[in-house]
């Protein structure tokens, strides 16, 4: 029994304390217990007090070569016989001496760097690096296959055996005034009582930790900034219980509190009901997500880990400056060591021409040029900043439909540790490349600044897996944004047929997995979606209201009753088949009895494309198709509308194409008909003044049937907004155009108005030169605009505010040969869902209408043929029939 072993061999070795590690004994044993630890599945061992393996008369018993003996031994021992193992020594002495327990790479995989520790809170409180540079300049090179382990705290005191006489006095002067607070020759406390509970300095320290070189290691506590008790004996003041939650015993244990093995914290400002995980956890501005933040950043660079190190040595020393390089990373640190601001000016001529971009924020820096480069630095603040080729600062980016030279990723095992596991960055390196050619990605007008796989769904669709992600996606300006991208694996002949005919749903190629036969399968990881197994699946959840099980939240569905007998009865008759004309989401059609819509971009909440379609329903409204299903995606957060079902309505294509071709007849008509008829005068100056009078004769006869469709078109959006109006349902009762309102819609109009005519401003040299005067007019005549705006607040409307469609134009709508049916509720997809929830005027619905005509008479306008035959004299002016045109279908 190995355990038994243990203890054995323990109260042996005590009982004879003159056997030491030369005992064949002692030795064997040793192994043996090794060798239990390591089968159980350790991944490492710190190997206590390791410079005094060994006694010896007549020294002190450091570095004796019976100690590295055995240490060769036992590195011997664990590569024969384990991958992937490591010994952590630690050795408490100045670098010359600590570098040797690495051995020439065949000692210790890594051994602690303790002189740098009480160095880093020295430059801080001294506000000067050299206590940094020189204890770096004074550490030896090690073997390739070594690394220092570098630390703030640790659950020992802050040692301060490896500084000198004067620098320990100023150090327990400056971190321990209470002599509770000291130990032996260090400092019993924790991080964040030792730096006041400064959020700059803890900040500065760990950002120093993460990129000075070596590996960081954090002692528990410490991200989340816990207090200590210096009142407790020895060291107990920094191992009191871990502060998960402000439950009891800090929801550490249940057990009675005077059976705590150390109390837990309450002091005022470290009361574990106010410093603790649960807390921070949910508090995006917290140390803990702060932390969270800066190791997933530097995870990204293998610079800080593995890159040179090489110093600045800038006039003002209380800047500390250093450069990590890795092949091609270039990383740039820079940290003012100072409790005020300060100035810097750096010699980067070695990377002239380059870009500093900023890695927490992705901004980027003016060029470095010949001159030194001038910084100027908050107290305590410190940038990391990649060194990019001025060439390579925009995103190149592929087209849409051309085909990518696609990543190929290599992970560890199966390919589903891209989604679960380490291997999980790999996946999200790649990304932010392939997401902005997708046509259901918002963002492709905004810089990505990070991707990642914020939750993974599991299902089977047939013979495949399918894991359902939701990618959070966070840019440089602005609010993040969560997608649903379904992914899966292809290998052999499918992984090809996807490559040429579904190129745009390939996200990498997958490397090989090697056969027996030394052949390998091309493999290729894509979206899910393109697949009808998967689109089986979603249809089988909704029909056997089945739950999906994922770690951040759960999808389920549901299907009107009719329909899963049905499916229940002949699932063949619901056979998929993928709708290929994309736009913010993704559409599958099964036989031609549903639609359903995958919605692309996440919101918390019901999306209006679900919920105003039923309210509709229930108040008479036939006139849009009813909806049959949903799939939800629940979290803690709320629930999200994943998916909806409705039935399939036959049509002849939606009323932009219906428009299209009426006007392809008007300019016809025109054209062979009438081509010397002059414009007519349109009698009534506004719209409303128009509808109440007769049509002409000319606009009738151009525009034929037309006339009638665009009245229906008319009469349908009236009755869908007395529908929706005469709701009393939570979040669609009416409401009124209160003072407030009109005064916070003439903002909305302002806001608007003036991020226009900025973005105007600034583009105004690449506005086409025909248009540019009147470009030039628009922004002279700015103020005029904007308080022509306030008419919205001149006196108090008596309308009512109602949920409105939302997004509406002629594409919105489908044509049945005979009527019209109106479709997607959604709202624009740009806005958050909340936004698109608001009650607005009806006549915002009728605007963006009115605005779809006049794109269709231009687009029409425009038309190829239509061009060719404007050429001629003849044909000038034909812009004026388009606006005609627009002003009757209004």
């Amino acid at each position: 029994d190995p355990v038994a072993e243990q203890y054995y061999w323990h109260r042996f070795y005590h009982r004879q304390p003159d056997l030491n590690f030369d005992h064949p004994q002692v030795r064997k044993a040793v192994f043996r217990v090794m060798d239990f630890w390591w089968k159980m599945g350790v991944d490492g061992m710190r190997l206590d007090a390791i410079p005094y393996l060994f006694e010896r008369e007549g020294t002190n018993c450091e570095n004796l070569p019976e100690s590295h003996e055995l240490l060769k031994e036992l590195r011997a021992h664990i590569d024969e016989r384990y991958g992937n193992r490591m010994l952590l020594a630690e050795a408490n002495q100045w670098p010359e001496d600590a570098v040797e327990y690495f051995g020439d790479g065949d000692e210790c995989h890594m051994n602690f760097h303790f002189p740098i520790m009480p160095r880093l809170f020295m430059a801080v409180q001294q506000e000067d690096r050299f206590p940094i540079l020189d204890i770096l300049e004074q550490t030896p090179a090690i073997p390739d296959n070594s690394q220092w382990a570098i630390f703030l705290r640790n659950h020992d005191e802050l040692t301060l055996e490896m500084v000198t006489d004067e620098e320990r006095d100023y150090m327990v002067r400056s971190y321990a005034h209470d002599p509770q607070m000291r130990i032996n020759l260090g400092i019993r406390r924790r991080l964040a009582p030792l730096l006041q509970n400064n959020r700059r300095k803890i900040e500065l320290l760990n950002g120093l930790l993460m990129s000075i070189g070596g590996t960081p290691v954090l002692y528990y506590g410490d991200e989340i900034g816990m207090g200590d008790n210096v009142y407790l004996g020895d060291r107990d003041g920094v191992r009191t219980p871990m502060q998960w939650s402000g439950d009891r015993n800090a929801g550490f244990s249940r057990a009675n509190p005077q059976k705590l093995y150390l109390p837990v914290i309450t002091d005022p400002e470290y009361h574990f009901e106010a410093v603790n995980v649960e807390a921070q956890q949910n508090n995006p501005s917290s140390l803990l997500w702060w932390m969270k933040r800066i190791i997933a950043l530097r995870k990204r660079f293998k610079a800080f880990s593995r890159g040179a190190l090489e110093f600045l040595q800038p006039d003002n020393r209380k800047v500390l400056v250093f450069v990590r390089e890795y092949e091609d990373e270039h990383i740039l640190v820079v940290a003012n060591l100072s409790r005020f601001t300060q100035a810097v000016e750096l010699d980067l001529s070695k990377y002239e021409g380059r870009v500093p971009v900023e890695l927490f924020g992705h901004t980027e820096f003016p060029r470095i040029g010949e001159l030194p480069y001038f910084l100027t630095l908050g107290p305590h603040a410190f940038y990391w900043f990649q060194l990019t080729p001025e060439r390579s600062r925009e995103r190149p980016g592929v087209a849409l439909g051309e085909r990518p030279d696609w990543p190929v990723l290599a992970p560890a095992g199966d390919w589903t540790a891209l989604l679960y596991e380490d291997d999980r960055e790999a996946l999200e390196e790649v990304l932010p490349e392939y997401l902005p050619r997708r046509r259901w990605f918002g963002g492709k007008a905004r810089k990505i600044r990070r991707v990642r796989l914020q939750d993974v769904v599991h299902t089977r669709g047939g013979e495949m897996d399918v894991h359902i992600a939701m990618v959070r996606v966070s840019y440089v300006d602005g609010d993040p944004e969560t997608y649903v991208l379904p992914l899966a694996r292809a290998s052999g002949e499918e992984a090809e047929r996807l490559v040429k005919e579904e190129s745009e749903s390939v996200v990498a190629k997958l490397a090989p997995e090697k056969r027996k036969s030394g052949h390998s399968d091309p493999m290729v990881l894509y979206d899910a979606s393109v697949a009808d197994d998967f689109a089986r699946e979603l249809l089988r959840v909704m029909a056997t209201r089945r739950v999906l099980r994922g770690d951040a939240g759960d999808i389920d569905g549901g299907l009107d009753k009719a329909y899963r007998e049905r499916w229940k009865e002949d699932p063949e008759s619901l056979r998929p088949q993928r709708v290929r004309l994309e736009q913010s989401n993704t559409s599958i059609l099964y036989g031609q009895e549903l639609f359903f819509k995958l919605f692309r971009k996440l919101d918390v909440g019901v999306n209006p494309d679900l919920e105003i379609p039923r309210q509709l329903d229930r108040h008479g409204f036939d006139h849009t198709p009813a909806v049959t299903g949903q799939l939800t995606y629940d979290t803690a957060q709320g629930p999200s509308t994943l998916g909806v079902l409705k039935e399939y309505v036959t049509n002849e294509g939606d009323a932009w194409s219906f428009s299209l071709d009426s006007l392809g007849t008007f300019f016809e008509r025109i054209i062979t008909e009438h081509p010397e008829t002059e414009l007519p005068r349109l009698n009534a100056a506004t719209l409303l003044d128009r509808a109440a009078d007769e049509p002409s004769d000319t606009a009738r006869d151009l525009m034929g049937a037309y006339m009638d469709s665009a009245a229906l078109l008319g009469r349908r959006t009236a009755e869908m907004h007395r529908a929706l109006a005469s709701s009393t349902a939570e979040g669609f009762a009416p409401e009124p155009f209160s003072e407030l309102y009109q005064r916070s819609l003439y903002q909305s109009m302002r806001n608007l108005g003036g991020r226009a005519m900025n973005g105007l401003k600034r583009e105004l040299d690449t506005v086409p030169e025909r248009v540019r005067e009147d470009a030039r007019a628009v922004l002279e005549h700015r103020n005029e605009i904007l308080q022509r705006m306030r008419g919205v607040v001149g006196e108090k409307m008596d309308a009512r505010r109602i949920r409105t469609h939302g997004d509406y134009h002629l594409g919105q709508v489908l044509y049945t040969g005979r009527d019209f049916l109106i479709i997607d509720f959604e709202g624009e997809p740009a806005r958050p869902l909340t936004e698109r929830r608001l009650k607005r005027s009806a006549l915002s619905d009728v605007a963006g209408m009115l605005r779809s005509f006049h794109y269709a008479a231009y687009t029409a306008l425009a038309d190829e043929e239509l061009r060719g035959l404007t050429r001629s004299e003849a044909m000038n002016g034909w812009d004026r029939w388009a606006r005609f045109w627009t002003a009757w279908s209004s």
